[in-house]
């Protein structure tokens, strides 16, 4: 029997102050911003345990950090998956307030 490949998607949305990763027609997980200034502040994420083990955590936390960047606003990592993801990942240090950002 063959498994068919599922389609991962990120989503920015705005009205919920939320992006959300969608595993295939399903709601998988969201991370939680505020927007103050210029800074996107990270408050919380979750991952449905039923979506456990497939990366969707990190693909979220990546498309998520990178769509603040192209944005170009900064990271403020609240939220203790988005730091911890970050502590992993120094290559966006320079856009995130308490690293590359000191103010």
């Amino acid at each position: 029997m063959t498994e068919q490949a599922v389609t991962t998607t990120v989503v920015r949305n705005e009205a919920q102050h939320r992006y959300e990763v969608w595993y295939g027609d399903k709601l998988a997980g969201f991370t939680e911003y505020r927007e103050r200034d210029e800074d996107t502040v990270f408050i919380h994420t979750e991952v449905d345990s039923e979506f456990g083990g497939k990366g969707l955590g990190s693909t979220l936390a990546r498309r998520a950090i990178e769509d603040v960047i192209d944005r170009g606003r900064a990271v403020v990592p609240r939220c203790p998956f988005i730091k911890s993801w970050l502590d992993k990942h120094p290559e966006f240090d320079e856009h995130v307030v308490g690293k590359g950002i000191q103010r």
